[in-house]
Formats: structure tokens, sequence, C-alpha cells
């Protein structure tokens, strides 16, 4: 696909195209048996990336640093679909010790994990460390 479609929309060889939106890609898809953990699920993308998939049935875990936006996010997911299955995790990808707190308390759900999605941001100016003080190259 050249500039021009992506700039335009225009549809490619799959019937898609930049401007398609999540839930025509998802159209006539059945998630009910699928878990996806979702980062970022808070906002943007990755929050419509978790609305898509628990309107198709899949139950969602967001990982979250902010609880407070991921109650938000929730909240909008289960006033557009009621039925959808949510779930919200502390989850502070800068922290070793929060990354595995968020892994034993999802094995504590006793659900597979079918789908994985990360949404996150990375600004690196010179050294970063993790709340740790762990040096992340």
């Amino acid at each position: 696909m050249g500039i021009y479609s992506l700039i335009t929309g225009r549809r490619g060889p799959s019937g898609f195209g930049s401007a398609s939106t999540a839930e025509e890609v998802t159209q006539g898809i059945d998630a009910t048996h699928l878990t996806a953990i979702i980062t970022g699920g808070t906002g943007g993308i990755g929050m419509e990336t978790a609305r898509v998939m628990a309107k198709r049935g899949a139950h969602v875990v967001i990982g979250a640093r902010n609880m407070g936006a991921a109650e938000n996010a929730k909240t909008e997911i289960l006033r557009q679909n009621a039925n959808a299955r949510v779930t919200l995790l502390h989850l502070d990808l800068s922290s070793f010790k929060s990354i595995k707190a968020f892994v034993r308390d999802f094995h504590a759900l006793h659900l597979p994990l079918n789908i994985l999605i990360f949404y996150i941001i990375l600004v690196l100016n010179g050294k970063c460390c993790t709340s740790e003080s762990n040096k992340v190259n």
C-alpha cells in the first residue's frame, strides 16, 4: 500500500484501509472464548481496542497504572455494552515489582491468555531507570 493510499484511506486487498474502523475490521468475529490483556487501555487507541474486543465478546483485562482512569474506561465500555467482561488490574510497566504482582493477580483469575496487546509510550532522554533503580537500555 502506497503513501497515497494511507493518506486517502483507499482500501487494499484485504478490503480495509487506513480509514477503516476497529468495528469494521472485527465485524463478524466471535471472541467470546478469548481473553485479552491490554496495557494502555485507559485512553486513545488502547481504550478503543479494549472497547471493540469487549464488544466482540472477549474477556478484556486492562492493566493500568492509573486505576481511576481504568475505572472510567471500564464504566464507558460497560455503558456501551452492559454484557462486557472487563477486569482491571494494577500494572506499572516501569516497576518489576508491579509486573510480578500483575502476573500473580492475573494467574489468580484462572483465565487463559489468548491475546496480549501492549500500548505504551517510551520517552528516553539519557539514562532511564525502573522505580527499583534498574537501568533500562
